[in-house]
């Protein structure tokens, strides 16, 4: 598959109100649009299609880590989640 590479599209929270149409285009094309406000970055927008692929899979997984936990009494503290995390990443 071949992806398009596009330039990041960092606005002023003020082209909300002023190029609302622009942005809608931008974000509907797929590319997120970076929002600052005061020259520091404030938030994300995305597409409702583009927050949807990023999420589709977050409530299956919670719905799994609840059967676990229920099947279980074994629990981690954050450090110890972490902890295993970093070592899965260094692995690479």
């Amino acid at each position: 598959m071949i992806r398009s590479v596009y330039m990041s599209q960092i606005r002023p929270v003020s082209d909300l109100r002023n190029k609302f149409t622009e942005i809608e285009k931008t974000v509907q094309e797929g590319q997120p649009v970076y929002l600052t406000k005061n020259g520091y970055g404030t938030m994300v927008l995305l597409s409702l299609e583009s927050f949807s692929r990023m999420t589709e899979n977050v409530d299956i997984m919670l719905d799994l880590a609840d059967k676990q936990a229920q099947e279980t009494d074994v629990r981690y503290s954050h450090e110890e989640v972490f902890k295993k995390i970093r070592g899965k990443i260094h692995e690479k």
